[in-house]
């Protein structure tokens, strides 16, 4: 990712989470879970949610993109670093939350610190849940396209066949790359293949077959049939409408 891309993904991810967090403060202030709806009027517990998410979105601001930026570096999943990192950050939110609690509503929480550390951990869930969907959804590798099969016939061929083709032979939907150390089925037709040949002397002598005029050796003349005897025992057939051209050009 570009760092460009990665400040728009950060700074998108900071706006996600101040307003899921100023949402979820003002619906935990109306309802006052965890007890708190024994401490005040619901604008003063909506006060305390939303600073103290706040708070908790600053800390997680300062270390969540950090912390996500190395962990795509090395390829790790949003879902394998996120869990424990959230669980280590609830304990000093538990603390944070707490001093402020204690700030506002003197003496009137008996909650055990391993209890609130607890509630602090749900509230943290819920409050960094989106936000870190959407940078899971961001920080996955967009599915790159296929590479395009090249129009080459040579480039098809498995390494060992080399790259000196002798003909073409067209089989159904394939055509047969002769070389002169092997051969092996292509998938593309004739005229393709031809076409991804540009670059070699050579003619379609059938309308199955096709030649590297540097391959033939001789003509072999067989009643009112007419092959080319080619590099490697092959022969290739000569239909009768290409025998005269051919003939004009020097291959007969």
């Amino acid at each position: 990712m570009k760092s460009g891309d990665s400040r728009l993904t950060h700074g998108r991810l900071a706006l996600v989470g101040l307003a899921v967090t100023t949402a979820l403060g003002l619906v935990l202030g109306v309802i006052g879970p965890f007890g708190s709806y024994l401490n005040g009027a619901a604008p003063l517990r909506i006060v305390y949610w939303v600073v103290s998410l706040w708070s908790g979105w600053v800390l997680f601001g300062l270390i969540v993109p950090r912390l996500a930026l190395w962990a795509r570096e090395r390829g790790l999943s949003v879902w394998i670093w996120a869990p424990p990192i959230v669980v280590l950050l609830a304990a000093p939110m538990t603390l944070i939350s707490r001093a402020l609690a204690q700030r506002m509503w003197p003496g009137a929480f008996e909650v055990g610190l391993l209890e609130w550390y607890g509630q602090s951990l749900i509230v943290s869930i819920l409050a960094t849940g989106v936000p870190l969907w959407i940078l899971a959804r961001t920080a996955a590798p967009a599915a790159e396209p296929p590479t395009p099969l090249s129009a080459d016939p040579r480039d098809r061929l498995s390494a060992h066949l080399g790259r000196e083709v002798i003909c073409l032979q067209m089989e159904d939907h394939y055509v047969r790359v002769h070389t002169p150390l092997g051969s092996d089925l292509v998938l593309m037709s004739l005229s393709q293949a031809m076409a991804g040949l540009a670059d070699v002397d050579g003619r379609q002598t059938h309308r199955s077959w096709w030649v590297a005029r540097a391959a033939v050796e001789g003509v072999v003349e067989d009643g009112r049939n007419l092959n080319l005897r080619l590099k490697g025992g092959l022969t290739a057939p000569v239909s009768r409408t290409r025998v005269a051209p051919l003939r004009a050009e020097g291959w007969l």
